[in-house]
Formats: C-alpha cells, structure tokens, sequence
C-alpha cells in the first residue's frame, strides 16, 4: 500500500552488499562526512537498516520511533516485528547531497543458515518492502572476493521485478592491476547472469569509491570515468522522482487488476461445499494453466503476471 508519504518523499537510495564490500564506505564518500551508526571495518560491521536524512542538528531516531512519525513513510515497517524495529533508524547528518535524496545503509549479507535465522526477522521481506519504494539499488561487489553467498543470492531474488532500479559497483578495483581487472569483471559477469536470470546486460561500475590514494593506478582514468558515470545517475533520481513514482502506480495498477483476474478464476473452480481443501491443492498444482487462459481471454501479457512459484506459496498458505 503507497501512502500520502511515500508521494511527498525524496528519492532513495539503497546499498546492499555482502559484508566488507564497501557500502559504508561509499555513502561516508558521497556524504564527505561520517554519520551515526557508521562503522567500517573488514570484519561485519553495519548490523543494522539505517535510513540516512537530511537533518540540521544531526543525531539519529530509533525504529520504534520512527514508525510512529506520520511525517514519513516507514509507517508499515511495523508488520516486521520488534527485532527488526531494534535493528532500524533513521540517523540525521547536514549534507548538501541530502537535500535532494535519501539513502538507505543495510546491513552485510554474511553465508549460512545460521546467519538467516538469528536475524529474527525476514530480511528479504524488507529488502523488498524498501525495493518496491527506493529509486535506484545499487548492489555492491568486491573485487577481491567475488563469491556470492545462499543469503546475497535470496535477497537478490527478493529485488526480482525492480531490475530498472538496479545498478551493479564493482568496488575496491584498485587492489588488482589491470590485467587481474579484466579476468575479474568477466567472472562478476558470469556469477551476475546465473542470479539476476534476465537477457539484458546489468550495468557495472568499475572503480575505487573512497578517499584513499589507489593502489594501482594504472586504470586511474578508468576510475575516474566511472565515478562520474554513476555521479551523473544519482544526480538524474530528484529530476525522474516523479516519473518512477507514476510508473510504479501503473505497475501495482495492472498487478492489481491481475490479481482480481486469478481470484476471479480461482473462485469460479472451488467448490461451494464439499472437496475444498483436495480442489484447492489441484488449482495451486495447475496454476499455470489458470493464468495461460487468463493471458488469452483477457490478452494481458504473462509479464504483468505474479510470479507463479510465489503465488503458489501464497495460496497455499491462505
């Protein structure tokens, strides 16, 4: 649900990346400043969601708090629970780049299932409550350790359906030089189309985005190239805020209309009496057929529809 406040906001942007790669980093890098709940380290260091705002005399609201703000849009973050509310603020800094646009930190993926679960909320449920609203999401890569854990590749396909919003960095690209550079791209390349699974080639930027001297500076020009690049597509968000805002409308629009059209189709197949629960295991099981005759009765492309395995999970459940 999109709320007067979602409107009235400023674009956002959201860093995600497994731990170490440089999130932190890069936002203390843009901000030119630290803010609260910064930490930088090689080990995990960010354990938590910080939204980064505009704010005069700087400080940071706790999560509990902040939900309870009309003002702003994290009104429905409530549905998480207390611990993801504990593990959420919102922290003020004074910067000039804020006045056209918000930031969002996210805490280092880590492998594992014991990672997953001692969180003790769904991360990947939030990813995706703040991907259906940000601007741009930009995923981060280390160059030194391209390996995607199970966890990175769940909230990955969490940002499934905001491929628009979606820009890949390949960070820390001065610790190699540039003949490693070239074998490093092409195997972030290969590991990118085996996730995302789409034909389009994500755009990847390449560079060092802290204030230390490079390592090697053969690819300096390179660098420097790529950081303006991605300079320029932040600058671009306040000016197509509110095209993005339109555009994500006509999507839940046509997402909703689906929707009513496979309840519809559902409603018509149960039985009114007897056989309900044995009918409504056959619908899940031959969902696909359902929507191949909503796609020709109605002529809605099947690209509009929910993907099949998720509403599988849904129906189930309900």
């Amino acid at each position: 649900m999109l709320t007067d406040q979602d409107f009235d906001a400023k674009p956002m942007i959201m860093f995600i990346g497994q731990y170490s790669t440089g999130k932190t980093t890069l936002i203390k890098y843009l901000l030119e400043q630290e803010f609260p709940g910064c930490h930088i380290g090689p080990e995990p260091t960010t354990d938590r969601f910080i939204v980064i705002m505009k704010g005069e005399k700087g400080g940071y609201i706790p999560g509990n708090a902040l939900v309870l703000d009309p003002k702003k849009q994290f009104r429905p973050l409530t549905k998480f629970g207390t611990s993801f509310l504990n593990r959420f603020q919102c922290s003020l800094v004074d910067s000039v780049v804020l006045n056209s646009v918000t930031i969002v930190d996210t805490p280092g993926i880590l492998s594992g299932e014991k990672q997953r679960v001692d969180r003790g909320y769904d991360f990947a449920g939030v990813l995706e409550w703040f991907a259906e609203r940000v601007d741009r999401i930009i995923l981060l890569f280390d160059a030194n350790k391209l390996d995607i854990s199970d966890e990175f590749r769940r909230s990955i396909e969490a940002l499934r359906g905001h491929d628009d919003k979606m820009r890949i960095v390949l960070n820390k690209a001065d610790g190699v030089d540039h003949q490693s550079l070239l074998r490093v791209y092409g195997a972030l390349m290969w590991s990118l189309g085996k996730v995302l699974n789409t034909p389009e080639v994500a755009r990847v930027y390449v560079g060092s985005f802290w204030d230390e001297p490079l390592r090697y500076d053969t690819n300096r020009r390179l660098f420097e190239d790529e950081e303006q690049d991605l300079m320029r597509d932040i600058q671009s968000l306040p000016r197509n805020s509110v095209l993005r805002k339109i555009n994500d409308l006509s999507k839940r629009a046509r997402l909703a209309k689906v929707h009513a059209h496979i309840i519809d189709a559902i409603y018509e197949r149960m039985p009114r009496f007897f056989g309900r629960e044995v009918e409504k295991n056959n619908i899940i099981q031959n969902l696909s057929s359902i929507y191949s005759e909503i796609e020709k009765q109605y002529q809605i492309p099947l690209g509009d529809f929910p993907e099949l395995q998720k509403m599988q999970e849904l129906l189930s459940k309900s």
